[in-house]
């Protein structure tokens, strides 16, 4: 899975050219984030004081948003369709890795098509979309964990004031916290999806033989009977990521006012600022969101492990090692 593309000379531009760009594309997001963080403060505490300030510097501020925002949405976006490339080629190099072992094979290797055309593109896509996401997560927390535990100096809440970088220890808690409950309530889930792609696979392989022979397949009961599983799994399936699609809501719904209940008190006293306040919002929602990444993307780690299982088996079953010499065919475009 990773060796065809990344061990492979052939795709060694590709595969570690293409992670260099990715990764300066990363930074300079990042870059862009902290400046946006400090142009809140500034703002912000524009805002609160709107009567003793003049227009122009409100238009200043929107001035120096825009320059901050603009190239972000240009990186964003070109960082985003070469992603997507990216991903098409880790396919492109896994099928063309597994296609001469899979033909050398006498024996019959169940659910093949499906292993090489759906998991293949699967596969690197989900690796692709969650690895960006783990670079840009530790990215953000170098720069931004630093910005939070100064602006945490803030609290006036008796019970965290006393402590230095109070407001990390609270989202890393926060954090730690909605993974473990995560994990239970999503317990089932990896199982589940697994049986899902068995018995889906069992009723294209059934469907796939009737369009040779529809006297001895895809007769009405044996549809039936087959579909009948696949509608168990799914009802299963649904009611579980029903559990778990209420509790991550509620748990994001939560994090959004837990600096406001922090901070919030200091803004009346007199403590801090507003801009202060929205600084902090914004920096604390950054070391969250990256703290609990594997939270947010749960359900689509659950998919990646039953990828990885059924293109683990298929590797087996095909007898794959290395790279095959003769893997000759690959597409370059």
């Amino acid at each position: 899975m990773l060796k065809s593309f990344f061990l492979d000379k052939r795709w060694f531009l590709w595969a570690w050219g293409g992670f260099i760009f990715i990764i300066g594309s990363l930074l300079a997001q990042t870059w862009i984030d902290v400046k946006i963080n400090e142009w809140y403060k500034g703002f912000y505490d524009l805002l609160q004081k709107a009567t003793e300030r003049d227009v122009s510097e409100f238009y200043d501020g929107i001035f120096l948003f825009l320059k901050l925002a603009i190239p972000y949405v240009i990186i964003y976006t070109i960082t985003n369709y070469f992603t997507r490339l990216y991903a098409f080629r880790w396919r492109e190099a896994m099928t063309f890795a597994y296609m001469p072992y899979w033909k050398k094979i006498d024996a019959k290797v169940e659910g093949a098509s499906q292993r090489i055309q759906e998991d293949c593109m699967n596969f690197a896509k989900i690796v692709e979309s969650i690895g960006l996401q783990i670079i840009r997560a530790i990215m953000l927390l170098i720069a931004f964990v630093p910005i939070l535990w100064g602006l945490s100096s803030n609290v006036i809440i008796p019970w965290l004031k006393d402590i230095n970088g109070s407001l990390v220890y609270v989202s890393l808690i926060a954090s730690l916290g909605g993974v473990l409950i995560s994990w239970l309530v999503g317990i089932k889930l990896p199982g589940l999806e697994y049986n899902n792609q068995v018995v889906e696979a069992a009723f294209r392989k059934e469907l796939v033989y009737g369009e040779d022979d529809r006297v001895e397949y895809a007769k009405p009961p044996t549809i039936l009977e087959l579909f009948a599983g696949i509608k168990f799994n799914y009802h299963r399936l649904f009611l579980h990521y029903g559990y778990f699609d209420l509790w991550l809501i509620m748990y994001n719904q939560s994090m959004i006012i837990v600096p406001y209940v922090i901070m919030g008190p200091g803004l009346f006293t007199g403590a801090m600022t507003l801009g202060i306040l929205i600084q902090t919002s914004s920096a604390f929602r950054e070391v969250q969101g990256s703290f609990s990444l594997f939270m947010q993307n749960w359900t689509r780690i659950t998919e990646l492990r039953s990828i990885y299982k059924r293109l683990t088996e298929f590797e087996r079953a095909i007898g794959y090692k290395n790279p095959a010499p003769s893997s000759s065919g690959i597409i370059r475009s």
